[in-house]
């Protein structure tokens, strides 16, 4: 069933992020979780962990500090939508979300999509309005079953090492 939702929970970022990393619109296990990525097959933390060099997080705060220690920052593309469950697909009557107190408070050197979704909905409503190209990623979601865990940490770390 179609609901409109509002995102329930704010961005994580502060004053020596480097590194914005967004997705597009927290799935069911998030939403419930009140934090990101928090559906156990998604491969977000474990990718992270792999290009930071450390050990998975296993709790929010262990989350929260991995990514605050390393500069990066984390957020999502869409403010409110209208969605099916955790479907990217199902996505419609977007508002995106005003990235301006992060680029205000950090100094923001590149912005990363997790996935197309979040890259189309940067580029089509924020990129006009902050003038930064986003690189899009490859997704962590367990729906992107084309890439193992090793070929998304590689590439994640590709594209992320210049930066941390």
């Amino acid at each position: 069933m179609r609901e409109t939702i509002q995102h329930p929970f704010p961005p994580l970022y502060d004053a020596n992020s480097r590194i914005l990393i967004l997705g597009s619109f927290p799935s069911v296990k998030s939403r419930e979780q009140c934090f990101f990525y928090g559906h156990p097959q998604n491969r977000f933390w474990r990718v992270m962990a792999g290009v930071l060099g450390c050990e998975a997080p296993k709790d929010i705060p262990e989350k929260r500090e991995m990514l605050l220690r390393n500069g990066i920052a984390l957020w999502d593309a869409i403010a409110r939508c209208e969605i099916e469950g955790s479907s990217d697909a199902s996505i419609g009557q977007v508002i995106p979300n005003d990235l301006s107190p992060i680029f205000f408070a950090a100094d923001i050197r590149q912005v990363f999509c997790n996935g197309k979704k979040s890259w189309e909905m940067y580029h089509q409503y924020m990129e006009p309005v902050c003038g930064r190209a986003a690189v899009c990623l490859p997704s962590t979601s367990p729906a992107n079953a084309a890439w193992s865990l090793e070929k998304l940490t590689l590439a994640w770390e590709t594209a992320l090492r210049p930066y941390l």
